[in-house]
Parts: C-alpha cells; sequence; structure tokens
C-alpha cells in the first residue's frame, strides 16, 4: 500500500533518527512558506487535542485579503447610507446599515485569530483539517474518499499570491474547504492529494 510522503522536518545535526526523503523536506517547506508557525487554540482544558505530526497554516497574506474586503464593505455600506441620508433627508436607512457594520466591524475583529487557528495535517490515510476558537471542527478526510480537488482565487486572491483548496468528497458533510494557501502551497497539495488519490482509491 503507497502512502503520501512524509511531512516531519529534516531530524537535527547529530540525532540518530534517518534523515527524511528529499521530497519530504521540499514539501514541508513549500506548505509552510509565508504562513504562520504556530496554531492557535482555544484556552480551555476540554479543547480538542491537536495531537502528533505537522500542522500547516495558512499564508499570512490571508489575513490581509480578509481585512481589505471586510474593510471596502464597510465603507460602501457607510458611504452609501450616508449618500442616502443626504438626498432623502432620513435616517431609517441607519438600521440595517448598522447593523451590517457592527457584523463587519466584529469580523474585521476576529478574523486575525480566527485564521491562526485554522490548520491541516497530511498523515498516512487521510488529510485532517481544523478551524475555529469558539466552535470547533476537526474532520479527517479519508485519501480514498476525494472525488474531487479544486483550486479558486479571485482578483484580490491572486494579487496577494494565494489561492482556496477544496476536497470534494462522496459525502458532502465531510468536504474540507482550505482558505487562504499561497499559490504554490495549493498546486503542490492538490497534486499530492490527487496522486495519493488514485492509489487509494475504494470505488465510492
Amino acid at each position: 500500500m503507497t502512502t503520501p510522503p512524509e511531512t516531519s522536518p529534516p531530524a537535527p545535526s547529530g540525532s540518530d533518527a534517518p534523515a527524511p526523503p528529499p521530497e519530504a523536506v521540499t514539501q514541508g517547506a513549500v506548505l509552510s512558506e509565508r504562513t504562520y508557525d504556530r496554531i492557535l487554540e482555544p484556552r480551555s482544558e476540554r479543547r480538542l487535542p491537536l495531537g502528533d505530526g505537522t500542522w500547516y497554516q495558512l499564508a499570512r497574506a490571508y489575513v490581509r485579503v480578509q481585512l481589505i474586503s471586510q474593510g471596502a464593505v464597510f465603507v460602501l455600506v457607510a458611504a452609501a447610507a450616508l449618500v442616502a441620508q443626504l438626498l432623502t433627508g432620513v435616517m431609517w436607512q441607519w438600521i440595517p446599515a448598522g447593523v451590517i457594520l457592527l457584523v463587519t466591524a466584529i469580523g474585521l475583529i476576529i478574523t486575525p485569530r480566527q485564521a491562526r487557528s485554522v490548520g491541516y495535517q497530511l498523515r498516512d490515510d487521510d488529510l485532517v483539517f481544523r478551524r475555529g476558537i469558539l466552535w470547533q471542527r476537526v474532520v479527517a478526510v479519508p485519501y480514498g474518499r476525494m472525488q474531487l480537488v479544486d483550486i479558486t482565487h479571485g482578483p484580490l486572491d491572486r494579487g496577494f499570491g494565494i489561492a482556496q483548496l477544496k476536497l470534494v468528497t462522496a459525502a458532502a458533510s465531510t468536504g474540507v474547504t482550505i482558505p487562504g494557501l499561497t499559490q504554490e502551497a495549493a498546486e503542490h497539495l492538490r497534486d499530492t492529494l490527487v496522486a495519493v488519490a488514485e492509489t487509494r482509491r475504494t470505488g465510492l
């Protein structure tokens, strides 16, 4: 049975442990480039544990893209409400606008911490994805159940060199979308997952 390339970093100099193959070092470097280096976890002792293995995170540029997008929404909504007030002299439009502005402001505040709670891990038989601070989600996607690996990115994403990777399985509830990967990491991860999935195909 074929297994995916190991993702652990090379052993320290002087260690008795065997050094990982060159492709493992390359994969780790590609997936870790321009990303955060530590997953933020809830402070509660009852949080879902990370477990062993190497966890990879989102690109730092993902937070900048989200802040720009949400900031643009905030400015546009505020400007539209202000223009409507100046043209009509009424104030009721500030009720829906205020709700949108409040939700957007909360998003601007929590986005950096929320992005740092997202991580994924490549194990022997599946990909594990986790996210969330208040509401945690951890899902394992078996390689043999993957039916489609899709990469998408918009104009702003391309400007910052990031992309979104979507894993589609037979069961919609086990599908996973990993946002904010670097373009290189998304392409490398897609090729790796497709190659491994072909060797683990269950026929479902």
